[in-house]
């Protein structure tokens, strides 16, 4: 088995496998120098605290060498021939094989605006140190920009604050996350975020950068450092070139499986059913579910979406649908919010963890009625 892509998509399946008794060669190529790693504490942990590399290892070496699991990183696959079960690397070497894994994540969406290569960028560990160092280089109550109101701005800011700096989080829409996870939640984001000193600029674009300072409209805003946090784009190229279908992502079945019956994909890179997550659970879970359908063992259904996320010190659980809802209803004021289609259930945020992870799963996969979410609620 060849599984492409140095994160956790890859490393659950390479353990899925093994533990179905899979006992044939598997490799993992990973672009990255370092061994995969989990990229969650990037926005959050690791910005607060200088967290060592072992800590956000997926697997330590010594677990890849007990299962003989061979991992091949700052290695770069630039072809795949599907047919001719075929990968070739960037120095001109190729690796065979039988099924093959594209793991490939996403990559960062760049802004177009002049002085872009100013801005810090975050997407990998190096990205994460690089943001690190900054924040701890200037002084205490340094005003900075954070461009983008999403999952990873938002964390950003955060962690930004928690260390004694001024964030300022620029949002072209005019509600956090874009709008898509409601009013409800976004007011209380808003209202948390500037109890804890960080400045909203909502329906606002940043237009250009200088050296010190951000330009929001017509005024210039003073940054040690600006952050960009806009979103990602799938790495989708190989598949492509490959002839594997693809539309915002290579295009899988609920077990990874796409156009190619030698290819699988997960992680940020698919898109399962018709949706792309790009979120770590579903890298993980999907990596699982690829590894069952490779070795040709029954899938379990896709579970509802789960991002895990902190806002200004507060943790945040948002399961299932951020889509395809009508309302938006607080179950209990500022700890459990429903998303609602025709009355029922399709998502739910859950702050500090007022409703269990599991729970809001299981609810969500059921269609269940407010009252059954509230009966739910610790």
């Amino acid at each position: 088995m060849l599984l492409i892509g140095g994160g956790v998509a890859s490393v659950r399946c390479a353990r899925a496998l093994r533990r179905h008794g899979f006992e044939g060669t598997i490799t993992i190529v990973g672009a990255e120098d370092r061994l995969p790693y989990n990229r969650p504490p990037l926005s959050k942990e690791l910005l607060r605290e200088d967290l060592p590399d072992e800590l956000l290892e997926a697997e330590p070496a010594s677990w890849y060498a007990r299962r003989s699991i061979e991992v091949a990183m700052g290695t770069r696959v630039v072809s795949l021939d599907a047919t001719a079960a075929r990968a070739t690397l960037a120095d001109g070497s190729a690796i065979a094989f039988e099924r093959c894994l594209l793991a490939t994540g996403a990559g960062l969406r760049r802004l177009g605006i002049p002085n872009a290569g100013d801005a810090l960028m975050l997407r990998t560990a190096a990205d994460a140190r690089r943001l690190r160092a900054a924040a701890v280089g200037v002084a205490p109550g340094a005003p900075v920009v954070v461009i983008g109101g999403g999952f990873i701005g938002l964390e950003v800011a955060s962690g930004l604050a928690a260390l004694g700096l001024r964030p300022t989080v620029v949002e072209m829409a005019p509600q956090l996350w874009a709008g898509s996870l409601g009013t409800g939640l976004a007011a209380w984001a808003a209202d948390r975020l500037t109890k804890h000193g960080v400045e909203l600029r909502l329906a606002a674009v940043v237009t250009g950068l200088s050296r010190d300072s951000a330009s929001i409209g017509e005024s210039e805003v003073p940054a040690a450092f600006v952050i960009a946090g806009i979103g990602v784009r799938p790495r989708e190229e190989l598949a492509f070139e490959a002839g594997i279908a693809t539309g915002d992502g290579v295009l899988v079945d609920d077990g990874g499986r796409t156009s190619h019956p030698r290819i699988w994909a997960a992680g940020d890179v698919a898109r399962v059913s018709g949706r792309r997550v790009e979120h770590w659970h579903a890298a993980r879970e999907a990596g699982e579910r690829a590894a069952l359908s490779m070795l040709g063992l029954p899938v379990p259904a896709v579970p509802p979406a789960w991002v895990f996320s902190e806002v200004a010190g507060a943790t945040l659980d948002v399961i299932g649908a951020t889509d395809g809802w009508d309302e938006d209803r607080w179950v209990e004021e500022d700890r459990v919010l429903a998303y609602l289609a025709h009355d029922r259930v399709v998502g739910l945020a859950s702050i500090d963890g007022a409703l269990p992870a599991s729970d809001a799963r299981r609810l969500v996969s059921s269609g269940a009625s407010i009252d059954e979410v509230r009966a739910a609620i610790r």
